[in-house]
């Protein structure tokens, strides 16, 4: 739920997540004088316990050890909104916004407003949006994990760095709890009166195997349909971790493009063993050690009948052994693109590209902003359609992850960023060891688009199409629209910010200062840094009035 605050001058809007909490702030044009940032204060209501929210810049001349982060009280946010990517599902968080003047060694806090948050796990319409940290949160693993980079940089330096295996510890904390959604989503079969239909690309990861063996052990009505293509080798990947489960309960999907599903219909079972389904998990996350721990993924459940049928009626095509024709034919005759209700299930192959058409005309209606991240080549007018034209109004965040580099697309509609997919030390040099069997350094495996998410009608798009024409006519392809929901929005904003944030600030360390036009990459000593912020008509001054207008 978004929520509002003002006090002294200072405004605050929140936008909550599952597992994040944007702060974006506001001051009239009379508190800008003298403003050095914001400081943001945090309470844990479960606990009492208090912290400074903390930020990786610092004012000039400031010593400290390098990558460490330090509290906003001493080196204040010059931005006009920060992300708190450190709290709980189910916690109550109370926020409390100081604007900061004063010089850099006689800092002034002005108190704000406070604003009571409550992350959750279910969502509006009894949905879960769940994402993995992952390898975006690079730097945060460095410093939550020492001893496991220490580790690493000896098995590098002994050669030994490719046999290495992270902890469990360490990957359940990339995970995030995206691995134990899954789980308790299968969990949720308990006996022979339900049943679990399954249609997967990879299928791999040991945990999952056994969870979903489990359920057949206690019962339930387990299928699977799973890539297979002759020769290829995910397909006999697949077959061995499938081997557990009876012949006649799975089927190889055998196509010349990918069976690139990653989902699962949860039903109960009636009369005579009719399946009457209840829920569906979706989303970008493959059933991998790459896909839980390392690509930064999504998975989404909905308790939604009417969703739960359109997938488990294309599963029934696939379990039957339809052809990639034959089911080319079925989508597009049963699976008209609809862009009217609340929330659309699209699936592919299609004869023609109605759904790219459909994707670039909801990214076309942006009046505010869009955000995406993206994970390989996209069609040529999906990109353009991101990319959009030069000096139009709308705030432009996202990520297109290639199989060299991140690009990303920053504010100024036309500029891009590359930043360096994988670091050479910690742990994502120890994943650049470890990519055997894997195309190119994939990091952000996340298809999600974001049209006016500031707005109170944003639209989602997300699942596992690639918006390319082999993901639109060729592969077997699943996705989501779900518009006017923002608290699902919030889920998905919160992430992409995420990781846009984090490979742009790589980007700017990276870079050297004469591409800085000599500016110090630090903290500014005076208040010049908001003149871009208040410039009429720049992009800054959008982004701070479109997160967070001033009333009147």
């Amino acid at each position: 739920m978004r929520k509002r605050a003002q006090r002294n001058g200072i405004h605050v809007k929140t936008y909550t997540g599952s597992n994040a909490v944007l702060l974006a702030m506001n001051v009239p044009e009379e508190r800008r004088k003298g403003l050095l940032g914001f400081a943001i204060e945090r309470e844990q209501v479960s606990n009492g316990k208090r912290q400074w929210l903390q930020g990786m810049l610092h004012f000039p001349g400031v010593s400290r050890e390098a990558g460490e982060p330090t509290s906003t009280n001493i080196a204040p946010i010059q931005r006009f909104r920060w992300s708190d990517y450190t709290v709980r599902a189910g916690e109550k968080y109370r926020y409390v916004v100081h604007a900061v003047y004063g010089t850099p060694d006689r800092l002034r806090l002005d108190q704000g407003p406070a604003i009571l948050v409550h992350p959750q796990t279910l969502l509006s319409g009894k949905q879960i949006v769940h994402f993995n940290r992952a390898a975006a949160a690079s730097q945060a693993f460095s410093r939550n994990f020492r001893d496991v980079d220490r580790a690493m940089e000896e098995a590098r330096r002994a050669g030994t760095l490719a046999e290495y295996q992270l902890p469990p510890r360490a990957l359940k904390w990339l995970s995030d709890g995206l691995l134990e959604q899954i789980l308790a989503f299968l969990d949720r079969a308990t006996d022979g009166t339900w049943a679990l239909d399954i249609a997967i690309y990879e299928y791999e990861l040991e945990a999952i195997a056994k969870a979903v063996e489990a359920a057949h052990q206690r019962g339930a009505k387990v299928r699977v349909v799973y890539h297979a293509k002759r020769g290829d080798k995910q397909t006999a990947i697949n077959e061995d971790h499938l081997r557990g489960i009876p012949e006649e309960l799975k089927r190889p999907r055998v196509t010349s493009h990918i069976c690139h599903h990653k989902f699962i219909v949860l039903s109960r079972l009636g009369k005579e063993g009719v399946r009457r389904p209840v829920s569906v998990l979706c989303g970008s996350a493959n059933f991998t050690e790459n896909g839980v721990y390392r690509q930064a993924n999504v998975v989404h459940i909905l308790d939604r009948k009417e969703i739960a049928t359109e997938y488990l009626t294309l599963f029934e095509q696939l379990f039957r052994g339809a052809t990639p024709g034959e089911t080319r034919r079925f989508i597009t005759e049963h699976d008209p693109i609809d862009l009217r209700p609340p929330i659309f299930a699209g699936f592919s192959p299609r004869a023609t590209p109605e759904d790219l058409q459909a994707f670039v005309s909801l990214i076309q209606s942006a009046r505010r902003d869009v955000l995406f991240c993206t994970s390989f080549n996209l069609d040529d007018d999906v990109e353009n359609a991101l990319i959009g034209a030069p000096h139009d109004q709308i705030l432009r965040y996202g990520l297109e992850n290639t199989r060299s580099r991140i690009t990303g697309f920053h504010a100024d509609r036309t500029a891009s960023f590359v930043a360096t997919a994988m670091l050479r030390e910690g742990l994502e040099g120890f994943l650049r060891e470890s990519t055997r069997g894997q195309r190119g350094n994939i990091l952000v495996h996340t298809k999600a688009i974001l049209v006016d998410f500031t707005s109170e009608n944003p639209i989602v798009i997300s699942g596992s199409h690639n918006y390319s024409k082999a993901a639109s006519q060729g592969n077997d392809e699943n996705y989501l629209i779900l518009r006017a929901d923002p608290d699902v929005a919030d889920a998905y904003g919160c992430e992409l910010l995420r990781i846009y944030d984090h490979y742009r600030f790589r980007f700017r360390v990276m870079q050297p200062a004469r591409a800085r036009n000599g500016k110090p990459f630090a903290l500014d000593p005076t208040d010049q840094w908001t003149e871009d912020y208040f410039h009429p008509g720049s992009l800054k001054s959008s982004d701070r009035e479109r997160f967070c207008e001033l009333p009147g």
